[in-house]
């Protein structure tokens, strides 16, 4: 063999998959901003989606006496009966719904479940409905999987949500499912009873079409909105919902990589093959974690709503006094989904013109180091997304350089 042709024998290629993907934004963003952190510049990360919060210490603990005791072995493919009976605790007690220990997978993060749901279920040229903006990884998994994702856009003036008859409009025969995620990322928007239903009624009518709920968020929630899921909404569409969750937000446990969710059993025994050839089974540490944080005290998941509320509180009135700026009042989650429209069209004064909610967040980043996420990240622009999950004395210089930055514009 010649020396060109071991040469080019060399070269990697990507398969075809990855194609229409790449890293998220979210993602480059915030390892950009880390990087100038890390070379001495003063930086403020606003991209993050994860608590500020430790885990709480009686969860630590649990994981501790799990070692301790050497339960540090494989487990379960998808869960350990005793992690599965919590969650089934957790969905009876707060959404009122049953499971069996057959209808519970148990993943290493909620975005696991997800993958595993949709590599189950896909094949190429399948439909899959995503109400815009999105979580990057939604479209991105459907992607891989050769499925096509429709968005369907939800606009401000509907509170960001979904509207049913943009969702029947987007139904057709190649269909598969549909994802609903309240509170929402980016958001922050959440769906009452009163807005499910009529999305609930459309897929009634449509019983081909599975439906994804996404309540990664669930217990951080504001302004007493009583949290609700669709399939404890309407009963008969049970069989064909999958309830994804996780300990992730609510807990403070981002690390620990435990997502679960309740589903019809044929679908959670389909989901258990996928795992089964990825990771097998999630960290045994993790799983007896997690049992404590949905059998122990619940009082402090309260208390850090509170906290998350004061600051949303904070930055959307602090936002909304920035010229050019607005900021609706997010119903939970711990983001704020700002519009920048009065901003496109103006120059910095480095004489470079601000024609994208991608420039502003660039422009943000290089002139007052505040590293937020541009809407287009998620499918809707002229936007950006501010993360509150930091200290109330962080958010407050930010707000502070954003509107610094934004009077440097002409």
């Amino acid at each position: 063999m010649n020396a060109s042709v071991q040469e080019r024998s060399a070269e990697f290629r990507p398969a075809s998959r990855l194609g229409p993907i790449g890293v998220s934004k979210i993602l480059k963003i915030t390892s950009l901003a880390s990087d100038l952190k890390r070379h001495g510049r003063n930086i403020i990360i606003l991209g993050t989606g994860e608590p500020d919060f430790d885990t709480p210490e009686h969860i630590k603990d649990a994981a501790m006496r799990a070692m301790v005791a050497g339960a540090t072995k494989y487990t379960a493919l998808d869960g350990t009966p005793e992690l599965k009976a919590a969650i089934r605790a957790k969905f009876k007690r707060d959404n009122g719904l049953e499971f069996a220990q057959d209808e519970i997978s148990v993943s290493a993060g909620a975005k696991q479940i997800l993958f595993n749901a949709m590599m189950a279920t896909l094949e190429p040229g399948d439909e899959v409905i995503i109400p815009t903006p999105y979580w990057v990884t939604y479209a991105d998994i459907v992607l891989i999987m050769g499925a096509k994702p429709v968005m369907v856009p939800s606009q401000e003036h509907n509170g960001f949500r979904l509207v049913a008859e943009d969702l029947a409009r987007a139904i057709t025969p190649r269909t598969r499912w549909v994802i609903l995620n309240s509170p929402s990322n980016p958001t922050g928007a959440a769906y009452s009873e009163a807005h499910y239903r009529p999305i609930l009624n459309v897929l009634l009518a449509h019983p081909h079409v599975w439906l994804m709920v996404d309540d990664i968020y669930e217990h951080i929630i504001y302004d007493n909105l009583q949290f609700v899921t669709p399939a404890a909404i309407e009963p008969s569409l049970r069989d064909r919902t999958l309830t994804i969750n996780g300990v992730s937000k609510a807990y403070a446990m981002t690390g620990w990589r435990i997502g679960y969710a309740g589903g019809p059993s044929a679908l959670i025994r389909a989901m258990a093959v996928v795992q089964s050839q990825s990771t097998s089974c999630p960290s045994s540490i993790s799983q007896a974690a997690a049992v404590e944080a949905l059998n122990g005290p619940a009082e402090i998941i309260g208390e850090r709503c509170q906290s998350f509320q004061k600051r949303r509180d904070y930055v959307v009135a602090a936002l909304n006094k920035i010229d050019g700026i607005t900021c609706r009042m997010p119903e939970g989650a711990f983001y704020t989904f700002a519009g920048c429209t009065g901003l496109i069209g103006r120059t910095t004064p480095d004489s470079q013109c601000i024609t994208t909610d991608t420039d502003f967040a660039e422009y943000l980043l290089r002139s007052v180091g505040v590293a937020v996420v541009p809407g287009s990240a998620f499918g809707l622009s002229p936007y950006f997304r501010i993360s509150y999950a930091t200290s109330m004395s962080e958010l407050e210089e930010a707000c502070h350089r954003i509107a610094l930055a934004t009077a440097g514009l002409s």
